[in-house]
């Protein structure tokens, strides 16, 4: 797995310091193959890393609770979802997969391997 624990704030140009969280989260997601928006105490969050790992991909994994900004992103998570819960949430070739459930199912149903395939993030 690959964390970002850095400063975030140093990561992007000054422009995008205190930009959108949204436009944020875009931007990130759309950077590595595998995206995971989480938050490290939240035991659903380290679940899905350890599907993740498992099988093989090396998610990059943002903890929002290690971020100043985190905050205003996990409230941007909660809207696009839909839901109350905002962690974990997982993006694969830039495009969102969605929290828990929708991993899993995929997973169950068959259809995640084909997603990592076309991302790029499992090779077999």
């Amino acid at each position: 797995m690959h964390y970002q624990a850095e400063s975030w704030g140093s990561y992007f140009p000054a422009r995008a310091v205190g930009g959108d969280p949204l436009e944020r989260i875009e931007r990130l997601a759309s950077e590595n193959a595998v995206v995971i928006f989480s938050v490290s105490s939240c035991c659903m969050c380290h679940a899905i890393k350890r599907l993740f790992c498992g099988m093989g991909v090396n998610p990059t994994v943002y903890e929002l609770d290690e971020d100043p900004r985190g905050k205003d992103m996990e409230k941007a998570l909660t809207r696009l979802l839909g839901s109350s819960s905002a962690v974990p949430v997982v993006f694969i070739g830039g495009k969102l997969v969605g929290a828990m459930d929708r991993v899993m199912a995929s997973h169950i149903n068959g259809t995640l391997v084909p997603l990592l395939k076309e991302a790029g993030a499992l090779w077999l």
